[in-house]
């Protein structure tokens, strides 16, 4: 391959062109893949090969498996009360919450109010985790790979977490308006995300008001959303604020409150009018330094993290001339010599979610395994979809690599190549110490009671403590509750043969096998050494370098080499 140039927006050449760079290809735009299908865009014309990923709307549409939403919500939780107490209090107050009414007579009147608010904890919690589960199994069965790219992209830009929302349906439909938009127009992404609900939820839209603006939405739209820290100010945040005043959502549905909008005249950004929060992004879509950071950030997912002052300049120029195209910018960027120079490729640090996508597609496999959990795997490398850390997102590079976690990370590869099928459990019905022991106790017949006397509950003689409610026991049959409606996830490990794989591809040598395993699993290849350790553990674990005459047993060596090879730091980058 002839060397391209770092930081050049001229198109690669024909003979530029190489397996080596398709597999560069689908690595960063989308999980990489199998050598059929490196061997496939190779044999295209550059163009051709990143249109056909690009531009994946126009591909004839594929059947992909909708989520199947449990019946888990109802009408009743449609105000869904803030906190344990303050359901409490409102069911004291008016006689019931959510739907359920206060106990007339008897022990514990609260318990029954309680035992739902628990029971909606739950249920979306559980729920948003099958959310997670779908949404990476998509990204495994997808012909689209740069669609799912994308929304990974998105999601951590325009970071929501379920977390503080608590309502899987809001998080679902806030994962719908980023793949709609995921390749099309940054403006009218901006525009529809900061109409979801689930945005509204996360950025306390509602105490934005006339008089007693919040400056939740206005500051983090510009220092994380469009501009980044520096250039705005202080007035402007507050000017912003007033003009998303009244912005809001009736459960699922974009809401203006007019007698909550400041319509008076705000200044921001050097203008002057009386602007709604439509044209305060209007006007952030206009300035320089908005296409100068969406084309950075861009670039630093896709291509790499170190990017020069001036080249920032360059793609923000570009980013703008195209009118915030998406798909137009990085159709250029998938084409140009910096793309593919040697400072671009095979440097980028794969995140968890990638590395768990890229490893199932790069074996062929047509489904996302769910054992190991993969949320239970995202979770122990440091990323669990639809949970970012912060409204900042996840950091990325060298952030997803420390010695515990390169650990974790060879933990993963092992329970790819040999999973713990026998003592795997359920990570959905595992709900934790304490109410597992509360379980216990209520079958061994003991009575539940409060270590101390919650509030609202009142002493008595004969009983010791008469408690309104007990939170631990309305934790426990909240799960239970949610459990009986939650959809079940089948179970399964990764099915394939890696002695299909290397005698597919006519290997018929321990050599040849080691080297076909490397060029499928990595992009940095391991170094000589390393190379020759890895083919001599594989012939002596078959006694002999001939596949043929290990053809019936060499399962177990393969796997042995090929979790060694997905452990080694090369194996981490794309």
């Amino acid at each position: 391959m002839t060397s391209s140039r770092a930081e050049c927006l001229d198109p690669i050449r024909p003979t530029q062109w190489s397996r080596e760079s398709a597999a560069h290809l689908l690595e960063r735009a989308g999980f990489g893949g199998t050598p059929e299908e490196v061997d496939r865009l190779a044999a295209m014309e550059p163009a051709e090969a990143v249109r056909s990923l690009v531009r994946f709307a126009q591909n004839p549409p594929q059947a992909l498996p909708e989520f199947d939403a449990s019946a888990i919500w109802d009408e009743s939780l449609k105000t869904f009360p803030v906190s344990r107490p303050a359901a409490t209090e409102l069911a004291e107050r008016m006689g019931e919450a959510m739907g359920v009414k206060v106990k007339p007579n008897g022990a514990r009147p609260l318990q029954p109010v309680t035992n739902r608010f628990f029971y909606w904890l739950r249920a979306t919690t559980l729920e948003t985790r099958r959310l997670s589960v779908w949404w990476l199994d998509r990204m495994v069965r997808t012909s689209a790979p740069l669609e799912e790219k994308l929304t990974l992209f998105w999601h951590g830009h325009f970071a929501v977490s379920e977390e503080k929302l608590r309502d899987v349906r809001k998080i679902a439909l806030y994962l719908e308006t980023l793949r709609q938009h995921a390749a099309g127009n940054f403006g009218t992404l901006l525009h529809a995300v900061a109409k979801d609900p689930a945005m509204l939820v996360f950025l306390d839209a509602a105490q934005n008001v006339k008089g007693a603006p919040n400056e939740n939405f206005g500051r983090e739209v510009m220092e994380l959303f469009t501009m980044g820290v520096g250039h705005y100010s202080e007035d402007d945040i507050r000017e912003a604020a007033r003009a998303f005043t009244g912005w809001g959502n009736d459960d699922l549905r974009f809401v203006i409150d007019t007698d909550k909008h400041d319509d008076g005249e705000k200044h921001f950004l050097g203008q002057s009018g009386r602007f709604s929060g439509d044209d305060i992004l209007r006007i952030i879509l206009a300035q320089a330094q908005t296409s100068r950071y969406i084309a950075a950030k861009l670039y630093r997912f896709f291509v790499r993290e170190e990017i020069g002052e001036d080249f920032a300049t360059r793609l923000g120029q570009r980013l703008q001339s195209l009118d915030y195209d998406v798909a137009a910018f990085l159709e250029e960027l998938f084409l140009c010599e910096d793309f593919y120079s040697a400072s671009s490729m095979g440097t980028r640090i794969k995140s968890p979610i990638e590395l768990i996508v890229s490893t199932y597609r790069k074996l062929g496999l047509a489904v996302l395994p769910t054992i190991p959990d993969p949320v239970s795997v995202t979770k122990s490398l440091g990323q669990v979809a639809l949970y970012p850390p912060t409204v900042a997102g996840w950091g990325s590079g060298r952030s997803w690599i420390t010695p515990g976690l390169l650990f974790e990370r060879g933990n993963f590869a092992r329970e790819v190549m040999f999973p713990n099928i026998i003592e795997f459990r359920d990570p959905l019905y595992n709900p934790g110490a304490e109410v597992r022991r509360v379980n216990a106790n209520i079958n061994a017949g003991m009575q539940i009671t409060e270590a101390t006397v919650e509030e609202g509950a009142a002493p008595s003689v004969s009983a010791g403590i008469q408690e309104a409610f007990n939170t631990r026991y309305a934790s426990l049959q909240g799960y239970a509750e949610a459990l009986r409606r939650l959809k079940p996830t089948p179970r399964f490990a990764a099915n394939f043969s890696l002695t299909e794989l290397v005698l597919e591809a006519d290997a018929t040598t321990t050599t040849e096998a080691v080297d076909h395993l490397i060029s499928r699993l990595m992009r940095v290849p391991p170094s000589p050494p390393a190379r020759r350790a890895l083919i001599e553990t594989l012939t002596d674990e078959l006694g002999t370098s001939s596949l043929s005459e290990a053809r019936t047993y060499m399962e177990h060596g393969l796997r042995l080499v090929a979790h060694m090879l997905m452990s080694a730091p090369q194996y981490q980058l794309a």
